[in-house]
């Protein structure tokens, strides 16, 4: 099986709710593991993606261990800012990355932290990122879906994906 190119798989991550209080992404990458894994835990290269076509973005910290934090921010088109952060809880390299994600633009926004998961499964060159998202009630998870999320997840990951082929070139 040969991989696809980026250009045939933009916007092909495929949203599902398997359950009251998970969102499941599952989106393919031309590219091994390990550089799909570079793309996602590298502050240089997440500050090139993590916005989609939404923003740019203004700061990206990461102190990939378990227990380290992370913190993501950018510049809104709209004029705001936007800044998530959270703390690494489980780190497996270019396997598994699990860690917290708390939205810092809502009031008590620890209460709505959610736990996402990341695995990454190479076969034939290409890598199949399954992300689950798990909110603390069906009401986050809802509020999350219908925050647009998606359009900026499709976004985002069809840049992962031409980065990771760069990097795996």
């Amino acid at each position: 099986m040969t991989a696809t190119t980026p250009a045939q798989q933009r916007g092909s991550a495929v949203l599902t709710l398997p359950n009251d209080t998970d969102i499941q992404v599952v989106r393919r990458f031309a590219a091994p593991a390990a550089a799909v894994w570079r793309v996602f835990t590298e502050p240089d290269l997440v500050a090139r993606w993590w916005a989609g076509q939404r923003g740019t973005v203004t700061s990206v910290e990461i102190d990939l261990h378990v227990g380290g934090a992370y913190r993501y921010v950018m510049q809104a088109d709209g004029g705001f800012e936007v800044a998530f952060h959270g703390e690494f809880t489980e780190i497996v390299p270019a396997e598994r990355l699990v860690h917290t994600e708390v939205f810092e633009g809502i009031p008590d926004g620890d209460a709505a932290a959610t736990l996402n998961t990341y695995s990454f499964v190479e076969e034939d060159g290409a890598t199949t990122l399954t992300l689950v998202t798990r909110a603390p009630s069906r009401e986050v998870r809802d509020a999350i879906v219908g925050s647009g999320m998606e359009g900026g997840l499709q976004e985002g990951f069809d840049l992962v994906d031409e980065l990771a082929a760069g990097l795996a070139a």
